[in-house]
């Protein structure tokens, strides 16, 4: 019983990195789903920032792809897939910022599993 006390009380060194790393840039973290590129310039050496700029980028990638497909398909595009695409991408979106804003580095739901920016 005390060993398992013990063990809950010792923290793994990289855990406390990679939340301060979060507390540190969280801020930057949100920006990036604003503006991805942003937190590549401010803080190159943030494993979450850059996580958050990636997710970021892959959500401007989606919203291009939904809206020109959207505005280039005649009647269905501009009927379905314009207004329910860009209901999608907000909702990523505010997944996104929620996930920065709590520190977490969770990927966006159908779209997050893909890494563009190491």
């Amino acid at each position: 019983m005390t060993n398992e006390k013990e063990n809950e009380n010792e923290k793994d060194p990289s855990q406390d990195q990679v939340s301060e790393d979060a507390q540190k840039n969280k801020g930057l973290g949100i920006v990036a789903y604003i503006i991805f590129f942003i937190p590549l310039l401010v803080a190159k050496e943030s494993k979450f920032a850059t996580y958050h700029a990636n997710q970021g980028l892959l959500l401007l990638l989606t919203a291009i792809i939904i809206n020109t497909a959207g505005t280039l398909i005649p009647i269905i595009g501009w009927l379905l897939i314009l207004p329910f695409g860009n209901l999608f991408v907000f909702i990523l979106w505010l997944i996104g910022i929620l996930n920065a804003a709590k520190g977490e580095k969770a990927p966006l739901p159908v779209i997050g599993k893909y890494a563009i920016i190491k």
